[in-house]
């Protein structure tokens, strides 16, 4: 019995209604045949396509070749990746060829093998930066997008920080030249998604910024790469927001969905959260063992020198009455200015290390005592205003609140040409506000409290983020500077008045 073989009709039925793309080429690679399916893959009729040359490879005549990929881009179209595998004819009635579309799945393959790395990186690197480049990198070696940005933002109204960026070659001015856009009035839409907890998706956006005069600042670092589309990605970890991922989109190739922006996002928010963790331990660490060093000083040391200090005043006095007191009346005052100078340095030198007003009085009297020392000290004149007598929180808690005051005054000291300066406490609603505020008339006070690296300043953003707090500093209106100061009260603490 022969077997059954399929009619010319019958044949060209199922190669009309498959899925895959089917088609026959030439001995020179020219299309003669191309199925409905394959010529949607390709981005033309199949009238059209015929006779043009295909864009797979052949292989030697007689031998059949395995599964393949290639790349293609039609015209006016999105670029696909094809996979395809040709099986060669006998004789002159050319080759058939098998091709499918597999964009999606490959692009799928290496986001997931990105997010693999990534997620490796974030719990192996010591280094946030080292990190959050590498999360950058990883994103833009995806297939359709040009360039990323990992801005870290305090608040909308305050400066960023550039911790990632990859498309944009060398742009160590980047964000510079932002904060003049800023001033120009750019429609910064990146600001929406960190506002409102959401993504940005804006089709055609780099036309309307290179348009712009108010992005003139940027337009030749915007321009460097080939992007059309963006989209911007909020940053968010246990509630709060740190910052952006901008991801700039090649041109002829939206965004589509944007699960592995998101997912890259979430794993650099991991990444700032876990570094501000491994920050605050390693400073509570720190700061047990000053607490120890300041109790084994002033427990040992100090109460040493303050003895020897007793005795050298009544080795002075007894000299007073023997006959000739000059031979030994000059080394017991040596004695005693030696003992009282070193008593003096490590008192200093214990408050440093623990200010013993928190622990003894608490953040508010710590805070008049600071203030009082650098108005004696300094003759400005310093006024803290507040109605807290005491704010019951842990040591770890007061001690930062108190050395970013300490780092504010120091700065109005050092560089704002002021003469007055006032310090607010407040507490209510189980959050403390702080403010220190100076009449000074310098417009560039400090570098530490402009530039965005700057040590200073540096130190008061870690011990605030410790706290999951805010904190601003700049110009005010009339003149002079404010830093102001925002954390949530740790839940046990209680705020009387």
């Amino acid at each position: 019995m022969s077997e059954p073989t399929l009619t010319d009709d019958l044949a060209r039925a199922l190669v009309d209604v498959s899925a895959d793309g089917l088609a026959v080429i030439d001995a020179e690679g020219r299309f003669t045949f191309v199925n409905a399916a394959g010529a949607q893959m390709l981005g033309a009729p199949p009238a059209i396509l015929k006779g043009q040359a295909s864009p797979f490879t052949t292989p030697a005549l007689g031998q059949d070749q395995a599964p393949a990929n290639v790349r293609w881009a039609p015209p006016g179209g999105r670029p696909r990746e094809l996979e395809y595998r040709i099986a060669m004819g006998t004789g002159d009635e050319g080759r058939a060829i098998w091709f499918r579309d597999i964009t999606d799945t490959q692009r799928q393959q290496e986001r997931l093998t990105a997010i693999v790395r990534v997620a490796s990186n974030v719990t192996e690197s010591a280094s946030l930066a080292a990190t959050l480049q590498a999360v950058a990198a990883e994103i833009v070696m995806t297939a359709n997008i040009a360039a990323v940005q990992i801005l870290a933002i305090d608040t909308p109204d305050a400066e960023l920080r550039v911790l990632g960026m990859a498309g944009f070659g060398e742009a160590p001015d980047f964000a510079d030249r932002l904060r003049a856009c800023r001033r120009l009035g750019a429609d910064i839409r990146f600001l929406d998604a960190f506002a409102d907890r959401r993504q940005v998706v804006i089709p055609h956006r780099k036309a309307a910024i290179m348009a712009d005069p108010a992005w003139a600042p940027l337009h030749e670092i915007m321009d460097r790469p080939d992007w059309d589309g963006f989209v911007s990605m909020p940053m968010t970890v246990r509630g709060r927001t740190l910052g952006v991922v901008n991801a700039y989109y090649v041109p002829d190739d939206g965004p589509g969905p944007v699960t592995f922006l998101a997912a890259m996002a979430d794993h650099a928010a991991i990444a700032i959260d876990t570094a501000a963790l491994l920050a605050q331990t390693r400073t509570q660490a720190r700061s047990t063992e000053r607490r120890k060093l300041a109790r084994d000083l002033h427990d040992s040391v100090v109460q040493q020198l303050f003895s020897m200090r007793m005795q050298a005043k009544v080795l002075h006095s007894q000299l007073d009455l023997d006959g000739d007191p000059d031979r030994l009346r000059r080394p017991a005052e040596e004695l005693a200015s030696l003992a009282t100078t070193a008593l003096a340095d490590l008192r200093q030198l214990v408050f440093e290390l623990r200010p013993l007003e928190l622990v003894e009085q608490g953040l508010v009297e710590a805070v008049r005592r600071q203030a009082a020392a650098v108005e004696a000290r300094t003759g400005l004149r310093i006024a803290v205003h507040t109605t807290e007598a005491r704010i019951e929180a842990s040591p770890d808690f007061q001690e930062d609140v108190y050395r970013i005051l300490s780092e504010a005054l120091h700065n109005v000291e050092k560089h704002a040409q002021a003469t007055t300066a006032d310090i607010t406490i407040e507490a209510h609603d189980q959050t403390l506000v702080m403010e220190v505020r100076d009449d000074g008339t310098s417009t560039t006070p400090s570098t530490d409290l402009t530039h965005p690296h700057g040590l200073g300043l540096e130190s008061m953003r870690e011990r605030t983020l410790r706290w999951s707090g805010r904190i601003t500093v700049g110009p005010r209106q009339g003149g002079g500077w404010t830093v102001r100061l925002t954390l949530p009260l740790p839940g046990l603490t209680e705020v009387t008045t």
